[in-house]
């Protein structure tokens, strides 16, 4: 099988239209913290361009055919989680089911350890339900670590968190 075509690269202010429409889509922000709003607005998109484009936490654009379609970030802990990062990501809903996370989760997981040395730990939480976001972190060689039963609360539902993970 043969990889999706796709790009990963920073963010650019000409990518905020895009980004509001994808963003947009209900089923984005159902599975993200409730920082992503919804609905996703103009202000919304200038917002996240403005901290997409400094350099930590270090996100990127998911390109595909040169329209901004979805992100993928690594967003570094400090004190006692100082060698860990925590990888966030989504993606427009007529991209997935596609192998693209999988590979844009593969991709950001080289780059992070390229970039970090000193980073041992890349993890993310996904909720319980989100069998679509857990399926790809495992393709992409993440280890369920822990199931966090109950533990968050998204649009008045309670849901499990699932850490997943992957070692240098």
């Amino acid at each position: 099988m043969s990889s999706p075509v796709f790009h990963l690269r920073p963010f650019r202010t000409d990518d905020l239209a895009a980004l509001v429409k994808h963003a947009n889509d209900p089923t984005v922000a159902a599975n993200l913290t409730d920082a992503f709003p919804h609905p996703y607005t103009e202000d919304a998109g200038h917002a996240f361009l403005a901290e997409a484009m400094k350099p930590l936490p270090f996100r990127r654009c998911i390109d595909i055919g040169g329209e901004a379609c979805g992100a993928i970030g690594l967003h570094p802990k400090q004190d006692l989680w100082r060698r860990n990062m925590e990888l966030g990501y989504w993606l427009a809903r007529e991209h997935r089911g596609k192998g693209i996370m999988t590979e844009a989760i593969k991709r950001m997981v080289e780059l992070g350890f390229d970039t970090y040395p000193e980073v041992t730990r890349i993890y993310a939480t996904p909720f319980g339900s989100n069998i679509a976001s857990q399926k790809a972190l495992e393709k992409a060689g993440f280890t369920l670590e822990a199931k966090l039963m109950g533990t968050l609360v998204k649009n008045g539902v309670v849901q499990d968190e699932w850490i997943y993970a992957v070692r240098r």
